[in-house]
């Protein structure tokens, strides 16, 4: 893969996270299969390349492609509104906690002990989503700047959709540092759309 390709591919785990984010948030579903594959992408460490942070193959984050894709093309009816905020205010707090070495070193530290619950329990085992959760409840959630989970108010009040909305949360920060750390920037998302849609529609078709 390219540079580019890599970097698009940790920009689509950001809106992955933000559109299972607004499912969960909306309908209280969401499917094992890509809540797994985002929880992993925590766990990786030292990949050989992008597309191995997210279980070696880019139809893993199909949702992600498609809001990315739907964003982009600034459609207004297909435009995924919250999944766009989110996307946008995950990348924001990336940003600060980029400037929180401390705290880093507590969320890597964390990681170690969830991996060992991981591999008693399962990635998507209840004790592990809520491990992930307080993770995040413990350090992003504590910055001024919060993101807001707008949806049903009887799935955002239930306990278990709750952890697994922050535990995405977690996991959709996981990507935003992966995508700042090869090289992507806000700026890009307005400057260099067709670009970026040039890249995303093979793996939309794909």
């Amino acid at each position: 893969m390219t540079p580019q390709q890599e970097r698009l591919l940790a920009l689509c785990g950001v809106f992955e996270a933000a559109a299972l984010v607004d499912r969960l948030a909306k309908s209280g579903q969401v499917s094992e299969a890509p809540l797994g594959c985002l929880l992993g992408s925590l766990l990786v460490r030292n990949p050989k390349n992008t597309l191995e942070v997210y279980g070696g193959d880019h139809y893993n984050l199909r949702d992600g492609v498609r809001a990315l894709a739907g964003a982009l093309e600034r459609n207004p009816q297909q435009l995924p509104r919250e999944t766009l905020r989110y996307a946008v205010a995950l990348i924001a707090l990336e940003r600060q906690l980029a400037k929180r070495s401390g705290m880093l070193q507590v969320i890597g530290s964390r990681l170690q002990q969830i991996e060992q619950q991981v591999e008693l329990f399962g990635i998507t085992h209840d004790n592990v989503i809520a491990a992930c959760a307080a993770l995040y409840q413990d350090t992003l959630s504590t910055f001024r700047q919060r993101i807001q989970v707008h949806g049903e108010m009887r799935h955002l009040q239930d306990s278990r959709n709750a952890d697994r909305i922050r535990a995405l949360l977690l996991a959709g920060i996981r990507s935003a540092m992966l995508w700042r750390q090869l090289g992507g920037r806000r700026w890009q998302l307005l400057l260099s759309r067709k670009r970026l849609l040039d890249d995303l529609y093979p793996l939309l078709r794909g």
